[in-house]
């Protein structure tokens, strides 16, 4: 069965690799992410029915209009994915600047909480769907240099968990950690060690299979890509 999914972050790194292999399903995908050249490259590559548009998800204004437009001619998604991230560039919590802390939360964390707002109220009218928010390990433990980082998956596992209590049974809110893959995000903190992981593309065939597979019984509960 063909479903509508939309992804935020879809144009470099995990959220390309996924939207890669969606498409490759049949299922028919909505996505954005920051840069109106990669969007666009991502239209030519991937036309009607699919929609690709250059959205920064830390503007509730952006999110807004977005969601309008692609709940107009796109519709409902059966599965909302949060994947939109960023790291900080690795250095001990109070040698950060307050506008490096907020920048990242505003992404990490406001940006999600944007997309739900505007999403979510079209699932429920739908009484269907799936929400996963991408967490990390680093959503349930903690590593030096990287505390505001820790901090925004720390807060992504409890509000997508509070979320599950506040939806429908027939709706879904799961925070899942994508596991450790070799990206620029992770190479700003491992280096070179990065290379001993799977690549985003190897990656992505077998998690595109697991989100698929997610359902309203994982609701609340914190779930890792295999």
């Amino acid at each position: 069965m063909t479903r509508k999914i939309v992804i935020t972050g879809a144009s470099r790194g995990l959220g390309r690799a996924l939207t890669d292999r969606f498409v490759e399903k049949g299922h028919e995908v909505a996505g954005c992410g920051r840069s109106k050249e990669h969007a666009q490259q991502l239209r030519k590559r991937y036309p009607a029915p699919h929609s690709f548009s250059a959205v920064d998800v830390s503007s509730d204004a952006e999110v807004s209009a977005w969601a309008k437009d692609v709940l107009d001619n796109f519709g409902v998604p059966d599965l909302l994915i949060n994947n939109a991230s960023v790291i900080n560039r690795s250095a001990k919590l109070w040698e950060l600047s307050a506008d490096e802390f907020d920048t990242l939360m505003q992404i990490n964390v406001s940006g999600m909480v944007n997309v739900i707002r505007a999403f979510v109220p079209a699932m429920i009218e739908a009484n269907r769907g799936v929400i996963v928010n991408l967490s990390s390990g680093w959503g349930s433990s903690a590593a030096p240099e990287v505390a505001p980082y820790c901090a925004s998956k720390f807060a992504t596992e409890g509000f997508s968990k509070a979320l599950a209590q506040e939806l429908p049974k027939t709706i879904a809110s799961i925070p899942l950690s994508p596991g450790i893959i070799d990206t620029d995000m992770l190479r700003t903190t491992f280096g070179e060690g990065a290379a001993q992981y799977d690549n985003a593309d190897a990656w992505s065939y077998k998690a595109a299979d697991f989100i698929l597979n997610l359902d309203a019984s994982h609701s609340g509960k914190s779930m890792r890509i295999p």
